[in-house]
Order: structure tokens, then C-alpha cells, then sequence
């Protein structure tokens, strides 16, 4: 890898890719906003239902098999010679092709040929269509994840960077534009979600043409010269799959929740007496979460793609430094973020439902749905940290038992506290794998993650932030007097700013982090700058 692309270049490309990731999760967190406010809540609860279906393909191509099959690439550089080189790549990306093109086979028929089937057990048998026009991203699959897998084998990020930049790009115009134009003419909600479930697969396609022009323009397919052993397939398909599934674990499990909500909200909230619209409605008021988690995790997400590789690198050095202060800080990093991003969604969750999506309803469901983002935080990074160790089956069997406890969870609560009960189910359930993960990689590596110290700071910046945001909405409400939703877009967005200005800047003054640390978090510079000048001796 390094012989053909360079370490500079790859540093550059894996930056570039760091980069690119970023702005694909932050499109895909924002444009939910904009397309609740034109389809409402109902045309919001359509999507969603279906959308965790689609996603979770997206996420263990991208994620999953893209991975596994630059790792089994990557490995057949250990030959002695190219050519022997050049064959296994070959042997390996024919069996990976094939064996994708078998499983998204039976992915789609299970959702094009099940779609009637999986929209009556959601309660909703007008989904079907939506079902069946989001089956065809599977067929994407084989293809995607063997050209993105041989490029990163290969060390030449920029093309899957571009590429996720581009499908994302053209998902989020479709869905916008479409929607919006079905709304103008025929305002069938059930229409627009159609359209937007239709936009992921043009967007996987779209990334798929992109990919083999890149492919066939750097002439990456293998050039065999000379007749290689044949390679089992049983053992390389196996690879493929618990790997594959390991890596995408940590962003499949949320999408695994969601999943979950489909099944069984709105239909227990239809059995507790509510109509099919208020049902509907309030499945959708309940699904504003989602974009505000996923912006909530941006820091996570980015740090586990920045520091965690450092993990893995300092994991393996006999002498010098090792990884133990980088999982520390990786740590403290995503309790830091983790926490200020929910506790000041918290704080000031009724401005922002209104200034983000028309109305404060469900206020404090939200507010306890965005308590999600401390144990994603911990989740995305610590996963990430284990699969550096090597240590992929423990993490695997957690995820899982969250998940359980998010099926009990939600089959005993949301009948007895609609939404707010699928609300709870959902922090029992990524709280116990966030713990359970915090105590196993403690077992991995005995350490003490953080002193006792920097709690305290935390506890002092959250109070001094939950003051002045008291302060300010208080005043603010008094003095400003315009419509209901301006009056959340100016006392909201105002009281964010206070808010984060007035935590960044406690927690720069007591050193939570140290100025070094910062150098090395993702966009860290500025922050430590300022750290520093705030702490210079006057």
C-alpha cells in the first residue's frame, strides 16, 4: 500500500475520507429538518418507518463490507511477489462479488417480495410501496462495496471520499426537491416518502457509476499473469461476514432501535386508543429526535475516526509511548462532547422544537431522547477502540444485549407510556452498552479512565452553562414578542450560543482538557488556542 500510494498521500486521503464521513452524517442529520417542515410530522413518521430498512444496508456496505474486503486485499501484500500478489487480490474479489451478489439477492426479495408482509406487522400496509422501492439499494451492494474496498486496500482514499460526498449529495437534492414538488401538486405524504426512499438508491447508484470510472481511470482491477492456488471459499466468506459485521456494529445498532420503534409504536400507540392520524403524528413528533442525536454524535463519530487509528498504532509499539494516554483522552473527549451536546439540547429543547420543526409538542419525550448521545459518544469511539485491539466478539455480544433490553424495553413501556416509554427503552438499552463497554476495555487494558477531578470541572461549566441559559431565555421572553415559531428561532438560537460560549470558555479556563490534548482532537487547534490565551500569565 504504501509502496504505490505513499504514506504522505495516504495520510492525506484518510484525512480526506475523515472529512468526507463528516460532512455525509452532518447532510444526513440536517436534512431531516427542512423535509419535516414539508410533509409535518405524519409525512415525517412515513419516512421514518421505513428509512432504519434502507439504512442498514447503506451502513454495512459503507461500513461493514467495504472495510472487511480492504483488510483481505491489504493482506495478500504479504506475498513475496506481485503477480502472486495481483492473483489473490483477483481470487478474493471474485468470491467477495459473488457471495455479495447471492446475500443482497435474498436481502431484496425478503423486502421487495415481503414488503406487504413487514408494512402489516408496522400497522401501516401503505408502507409496502416505500418498502419496495428502497429494496433496490441492496442491489448496490455487491458492486459498492468491492470498488471501495479495493481502493482503500489500495491506500487512495480521495475516490471513496468523493464518492460519499456525491451519493449523499444527490440523496438529500432528490428528497428535497421531490418532496417538495410533490407536495405542490398532489400533497399524497405517502408520495413524497415514496420519493424519498427512491432518492437512497439513486444516490447508491449514482456512487456506483462514479466509482468504476474512478476504478477503470487508475486501473486498479488486477492484472493476473500467472496461475495462483485456489483460495477456499468457506473461509473467506466467513471473514467477510464477522467482520463486516463487527466494524458497522456501532452504527447498525441505532439503526437497529429505530428499527424496533417501527414494529411496535405505532401500533401500541393505535391500541391505546388513538386514531390512525394522531397516531401517526405522534410517531413522527417522536422521530424529531433522530437528526438531533445524529448531530449530537458528529464529535463522536470524528473522533473515532481520528484518534481510535492512533489507538491501534500505539497499541502495537513495544516502547516509546504507548496507547493508554489516548484512550483516556478519547474518553474524556466523548463524555465532554457527549454530555454538552444533550445536556444543552436539554436546556433548551422547547426553542429549539419550535425553531427547528413548527411546535414544542412532546418537549420533554425529546429532551430524554437526546440523553442518547452520552452512550453513542462512548459507544461509537469504544467500539472502535476494541476492533484496534482486535477484540471484535465481546463488543459484538454487548451491542446485542442492548439490543434485547431495547426489544423488552419497548414491548413493556410504550403500551404503558407511548412514546416516552420507547424513549426510556432506548436509554436503558445504550446506557448498559456503554457501561458494559467502558468496564470490558478497562479489563482489556486496566486503567484509570478519568480522575475524579475532571467531573467536578464538567459539573461546574454544566452549571455555569444551565445558568446563563436560564438567565438568558428568562429575559428574553419578556422583552421579545413576535410569533411563536420567530420568537424560538431568536430566543433558541441566541440561548445555543450563550450556552456553548459560555461552556467552551469554563472549560478552557479549568484545563478539563490539557492544551496539548486539544492539538491532537479533530478541529482542536482553535479551542486550544483559545485555552491558552485565556490561562496566559498577565
Amino acid at each position: 500500500m504504501a509502496d504505490s500510494w505513499g504514506m504522505k498521500g495516504y495520510m492525506k486521503g484518510a484525512a480526506l475520507l475523515t472529512i468526507s464521513a463528516l460532512i455525509v452524517k452532518i447532510l444526513g442529520a440536517m436534512y431531516r429538518v427542512p423535509f419535516q417542515n414539508l410533509v409535518g410530522d405524519e409525512g415525517f413518521y412515513i419516512y421514518q418507518q421505513v428509512y432504519p430498512f434502507i439504512s442498514i444496508f447503506v451502513t454495512w456496505t459503507a461500513s461493514g463490507f467495504a472495510v472487511a474486503i480492504s483488510k483481505l486485499l491489504a493482506d495478500a501484500d504479504t506475498l513475496p511477489t506481485i503477480p502472486a500478489r495481483e492473483a489473490r487480490r483477483l481470487q478474493l474479489m471474485q468470491i467477495a462479488f459473488w457471495y455479495l451478489v447471492g446475500l443482497s439477492m435474498i436481502c431484496f426479495m425478503i423486502l421487495f417480495a415481503g414488503a406487504s408482509t413487514l408494512a402489516n406487522l408496522m400497522g401501516d400496509p401503505q408502507l409496502a410501496p416505500l418498502m419496495r422501492t428502497g429494496s433496490f439499494v441492496v442491489l448496490c451492494m455487491p458492486v459498492l462495496a468491492i470498488l471501495k474496498g479495493s481502493f482503500q486496500a489500495r491506500g487512495r482514499m480521495e475516490p471513496v471520499a468523493y464518492a460519499q460526498i456525491v451519493e449523499q449529495a444527490v440523496r438529500v437534492s432528490i428528497i428535497l426537491i421531490g418532496s417538495w414538488l410533490v407536495m405542490k401538486y398532489s400533497g399524497s405524504l405517502y408520495d413524497a416518502g415514496q420519493v424519498a426512499t427512491a432518492a437512497t438508491a439513486i444516490g447508491e447508484f449514482i456512487g456506483v457509476i462514479l466509482l468504476l470510472f474512478l476504478f477503470k481511470r487508475f486501473a486498479l482491477f488486477p492484472k493476473v499473469v500467472e496461475q495462483q492456488q485456489k483460495i477456499r471459499v468457506w473461509p473467506v466468506v466467513k471473514e467477510l461476514t464477522l467482520y463486516s459485521l463487527s466494524v458497522s456494529m456501532s452504527g447498525l445498532v441505532l439503526l437497529c432501535f429505530q428499527m424496533v420503534d417501527s414494529f411496535t409504536v405505532y401500533s401500541a400507540l393505535l391500541e391505546s386508543g388513538l386514531t390512525e392520524t394522531v397516531a401517526k403524528e405522534t410517531k413522527g413528533i417522536y422521530d424529531r429526535g433522530q437528526p438531533l442525536v445524529q448531530l449530537g454524535v458528529v464529535i463522536a463519530s470524528s473522533l473515532s475516526l481520528v484518534i481510535v487509528p492512533l489507538v491501534a498504532i500505539m497499541s502495537k509499539k513495544s516502547t516509546g509511548r504507548n496507547a493508554d494516554s489516548f484512550i483516556q483522552l478519547t474518553y474524556r473527549a466523548s463524555i465532554l462532547f457527549g454530555w454538552a451536546a444533550a445536556f444543552g439540547l436539554i436546556l433548551v429543547m422547547p426553542n429549539v422544537n419550535t425553531m427547528l420543526f413548527k411546535t414544542d409538542s412532546l418537549t420533554l419525550v425529546l429532551s430524554i431522547f437526546v440523553l442518547q448521545i452520552i452512550p453513542l459518544s462512548i459507544t461509537l469511539t469504544f467500539t472502535a477502540m476494541l476492533q484496534g485491539f482486535g477484540k471484535l466478539k465481546i463488543p459484538a455480544l454487548i451491542l446485542a444485549i442492548g439490543f434485547l433490553l431495547k426489544v423488552i424495553g419497548n414491548v413493556t413501556l410504550v403500551p404503558l407510556l407511548g412514546v416516552l416509554g420507547a424513549a426510556v427503552a432506548s436509554n436503558i438499552g445504550l446506557f448498559t452498552i456503554a457501561l458494559l463497554l467502558i468496564a470490558y476495555l478497562k479489563r482489556v487494558k486496566p486503567m484509570r479512565l478519568a480522575p475524579l477531578s475532571y467531573y467536578k470541572k464538567l459539573f461546574i461549566a454544566s452549571a455555569a452553562m444551565a445558568m446563563a441559559v436560564y438567565g438568558w431565555s428568562s429575559i428574553a421572553e419578556n422583552i421579545i414578542s413576535f410569533s411563536e415559531r420567530l420568537e424560538g428561532v431568536l430566543i433558541g438560537g441566541s440561548s445555543i450560543a450563550i450556552g456553548a460560549f459560555v461552556f467552551i470558555t469554563i472549560v478552557a479556563k479549568l484545563k478539563v482538557l490539557a492544551d496539548k490534548e486539544w492539538f491532537v482532537l479533530p478541529f482542536g487547534r482553535k479551542m486550544a488556542k483559545y485555552q491558552l490565551w485565556l490561562n496566559r500569565k498577565k
